[in-house]
């Protein structure tokens, strides 16, 4: 018999992953009140109230069949996720990248989400924790208060890291006297802007010297590794941004008779129109004039006309091993969740399926009996034990991989990369299949 245990839910954060555990709930009968405190409460980094907006890149990472978030995608289709599908509607060319024109994308999950007759939209701030059945997915730019909440429930277990934005410019700004279309999968989807040895160098110096907002009372914080300011990388060594967002292997410079340029800086589509380019790779801390002076010393952004500048803001997440069950919900609270980026998942996909898994496993949990773990050889399920397990001191936001998924005996028979990830995507997309079929649970309307 079910057991309602539900007199309310409430999702704090209209973000992807807040967005996509609202609908995955009603979808399910459940009637959700969905709280974002935008556009009355901005953020340092967001400028609508738009729900779903992107504030790094526009891209969703990889298409292809055997990258870690394509089948990451491929898992998170299995359950009609509401990301996904705006992404398709809102796409712009990327090659293998899902890339969207970031306007269209956030604007059809809100309309969306509003139109939807479960969900009840409330504009407005939370600075407390609801009392009721509730999943905080609020993202890594969660108000001072709510996160002060937080830390009363939970205990003084928050970290911090800096997370960063890569300008945009306009396209009809580049000089294309020095830039070429093409990319290194042979498509012409990258519009590339080579530097010669000396060219680099020039910019190379003046990247080191460049003054950069200063973090105040952030200072002691760390930059997240997958996400490194252009500035940092260059700090490291001259070469380092060569082997980074610069590298120019694979790309031929048709202003120096098919020879490879010594660097490059890709730009990408950012809007459906095609008006708008955001640099590849290139968040940084920089300040603005710095930013137009500095990037300025590319030869085909030499009159750049940047409609966004770079910017960097804190990012806090929560450490999910000392706080979090496996099933995402707190171990000092049961009725309590928490998705999305918050959790230490990293990237826009990541944190979108967390929101998918929350909802699961909301609708096991209704029923009163024991909740149903994603399996670990999924990608979702790894991503889940990976921020549940790992060891607190080492604990890092995490990216989708490969090397989450738990190895079985048999596949060290299998030498070749390729076959043993096509191995392990099989393997994971028929577990997933058949983990949906088993906890597949109809909530009736009256349960929300």
């Amino acid at each position: 018999m079910k057991k309602n245990r539900l007199s309310e839910l409430t999702v704090v954060g209209a973000g992807l992953a807040g967005s996509e555990t609202a609908w995955q709930l009603a979808q399910k009968g459940i009637t959700v009140n969905l709280y974002e405190m935008r556009p009355k409460t901005l953020t340092p980094a967001h400028v609508s109230g738009n729900f779903g907006e992107l504030v790094c890149s526009n891209s969703l990472g990889s298409t292809l069949g055997l990258a870690p978030a394509a089948l990451l995608k491929d898992e998170m289709r299995l359950f009609d996720s509401l990301i996904l599908k705006a992404a398709e509607s809102a796409r712009v060319p990327a090659g293998s990248a899902l890339a969207v024109d970031r306007n269209i994308f956030s604007e059809e999950i809100t309309k969306t989400l509003v139109a939807h007759p479960l969900i009840s939209i409330h504009r407005e701030m939370v600075s407390e924790v609801p009392e009721t059945p509730t999943v905080i997915a609020t993202g890594p730019l969660t108000h001072d208060l709510l996160t002060e909440a937080i830390q009363r429930l939970v205990g003084d277990q928050m970290l911090s890291f800096f997370d960063a934005a890569a300008p945009i410019v306009l396209k009809e700004s580049v000089d294309m006297n020095h830039a070429f279309w093409g990319s290194r999968e042979g498509n012409q989807d990258y519009l590339n802007c080579p530097l010669t040895g000396d060219e680099y160098r020039i910019f190379h110096d003046a990247l080191v010297h460049a003054e950069h907002h200063v973090r105040h009372d952030f200072e002691s914080s760390a930059f997240f590794e997958g996400c490194l300011p252009i500035e940092e990388l260059a700090r490291r060594g001259f070469k380092t941004p060569l082997y980074g967002p610069m590298k120019p292997i694979g790309l031929e410079n048709p202003f120096e008779y098919g020879r490879r340029p010594y660097a490059v800086v890709q730009l990408r589509q950012d809007n459906a129109a095609g008006s708008l380019l955001s640099l590849v790779g290139f968040q940084t801390n920089l300040r603005w004039g710095e930013q137009k002076r500095v990037f300025g010393l590319i030869p085909a952004l030499h009159e750049a006309e940047f409609v966004r500048y770079g910017v960097m803001h804190r990012n806090t997440y929560l450490k999910s091993p000392s706080i979090l069950k496996p099933t995402l919900n707190a171990i000092a609270r049961e009725n309590l969740w928490f998705a999305g980026q918050m959790t230490g998942v990293e990237g826009y996909v990541e944190s979108a399926a967390t929101g998918i898994m929350v909802a699961q496993y909301i609708a096991q949990w209704l029923t009163g009996r024991k909740i149903e773990e994603f399996p670990r050889d999924t990608m979702m399920g790894a991503l889940a034990h990976y921020i549940t397990h790992t060891d607190t001191k080492h604990f890092q936001p995490m990216n989708a991989n490969f090397g989450l998924l738990n190895l079985p005996e048999e596949i060290e028979k299998i030498h070749d990369k390729k076959a043993r990830r096509q191995w392990l995507r099989n393997r994971a997309v028929e577990s997933l299949k058949d983990y949906r079929s088993r906890i597949q649970t109809e909530v009736s309307h009256e349960a929300g």
